[in-house]
């Protein structure tokens, strides 16, 4: 029993993650090559029988003859068949056509064709068939019986018999257009199967095509002009897409609401926190910092939409332009170099906050910590874009690349900032599925990659 359950286990997880049409294909293909050979082993035996029928019947109309011409003269005292067959093959010696009356003693009366040769006898009151070898070795179909002559005592025993190569070459030939309209008539049965297959299962396809224009973002709810079980799946699962998109957007505005709802407060109490002594301005200065950053860290988590959705394609130079402009800006103030390469134009299934919030906290971090020159490298590798921004500045040491991606950590607590800026970058990258790298640029500084699987083609 473990060894059917075994198989049993195998076998399913062999077949679980095959293909409808796959799965139906081989069914009528099984069907096929079962019915079809069975069909013609039954076709071909049944004609085979019915031919040899025919054929025997065709020689026991000629027994009859013979038997109702054959007579005894007493005079000459032998047998006498004194009626025209009105066949020549009779006549002509060896031609595969004979008949022969005998007594098996002394009397014995053949037909022309068997000249010297003689037919064996099997003594048979009863009318019956068999097959034998003749004269010259030829393959015989024979029928035949005994009878009682007057005024003879002992049975006469009478065979026709004649070549079977004849039936058996009517067989074959019949076989053979058996077997040949059988295989065509499976390859039409399975042609128009698999065309039956493939136009039953069009709707799915239509289907699958739609789920992944909704998850490439080119639309947002599937086709229900489908077939009515078909239709009511889509529908159901429109109905969960619109859910899940409300809840989506009425998440990221709940965040963008609480944001302005916090501002307002904090402000006022930084600007409470300057009536009071030195001595307690600094220990609620620090924990207000605290609070601000870890709000400013979750509502960036909250707002990001990332995970799960799969955004319309947006042209990325277009999208980061402003952001961009506005850090050359500040970069010029600074006295330092912003450069950009862009290897070609890129469209990205990103959401434009999204990608504004990475780029920004990117750069403003580049900006804060490089001497003269921040650069903004973006490629494309397949489907990854890649972003490299990269600085002059102090740069960091493994231990401190791993410690800078954590939330709210600082390595330098003199300079401005909330410390959230690379940590922020983390989350958003763990959330489009991505991968972020920090390591030594080669003018000293910091190197940051950022590899995203969202680049959209065509």
């Amino acid at each position: 029993m473990s060894c059917y359950t075994a198989w049993r286990d195998r076998w399913a997880k062999r077949w679980v993650g095959r293909s409808i049409s796959t799965r139906l294909l081989l069914a009528v293909l099984l069907m096929v090559g079962l019915a079809l050979p069975i069909a013609g082993v039954l076709l071909s035996q049944h004609y085979h029988i019915a031919a040899t029928r025919a054929f025997d019947e065709r020689l026991t109309a000629t027994l009859n003859v013979i038997m109702a011409g054959v007579t005894y003269d007493r005079l000459e005292q032998q047998l006498v068949h004194d009626r025209a067959l009105g066949d020549p093959r009779f006549e002509n010696v060896y031609s595969g056509w004979y008949w022969q009356i005998t007594d098996g003693e002394q009397h014995t009366l053949v037909s022309r064709s068997l000249w010297d040769q003689r037919l064996p006898v099997v003594d048979n009151e009863s009318l019956s068939a068999r097959s034998l070898t003749g004269p010259r070795g030829q393959s015989l179909r024979v029928v035949e019986r005994d009878i009682y002559l007057a005024p003879l005592e002992a049975p006469l025993h009478i065979s026709v018999a004649a070549r079977d190569d004849v039936l058996f070459s009517d067989i074959r030939e019949f076989q053979h257009l058996l077997w040949g309209g059988l295989i065509g008539l499976g390859v039409l049965l399975l042609s128009v199967l698999a065309l039956q297959v493939r136009w039953g299962l069009a709707p799915l396809r239509r289907m699958h095509a739609n789920l992944h224009d909704v998850e490439q973002g080119r639309s947002e709810q599937l086709d229900t002009r489908l077939p009515d079980e078909l239709a009511t799946l889509a529908a159901s699962m429109n109905a969960v897409l619109a859910r899940d998109q409300r809840l989506i957007e009425r998440g990221r505005h709940t965040a963008g609401n609480l944001a302005h709802a916090l501002k307002t407060p904090l402000s006022v109490m930084r600007i409470q926190l300057r009536q009071l002594p030195e001595a307690s301005r600094s220990v609620w200065e620090v924990e207000l910092a605290r609070v601000d950053s870890a709000v400013r860290h979750h509502l960036a988590r909250a707002s990001a939409a990332g995970e799960g959705v799969r955004f319309a394609p947006i042209d990325l130079q277009t999208t980061l332009a402003p952001l961009l402009n506005g850090l050359a800006k500040l970069a010029q103030r600074r006295g330092i170099v912003l450069r950009q390469r862009w290897d070609q134009a890129v469209r990205a299934h990103m959401d434009d906050q999204d990608i504004q919030e990475l780029v920004g906290n990117l750069m403003d971090n580049a900006l804060r910590w490089s001497h003269s020159e921040v650069q903004l490298q973006v490629q494309v590798d397949g489907q990854q874009l890649i972003l490299t921004v990269s600085d002059n500045g102090p740069g960091m040491s493994e231990a401190e690349c791993q410690q800078a991606v954590q939330r709210g950590k600082r390595l330098d607590e003199q300079r401005s900032g909330s410390g959230l800026g690379l940590a922020i970058v983390t989350d958003l990258v763990a959330l489009y599925n991505g991968h972020m790298h920090l390591d030594r640029a080669k003018a000293g500084g910091l190197q940051v990659v950022v590899k995203l699987p969202v680049v959209a083609h065509g």
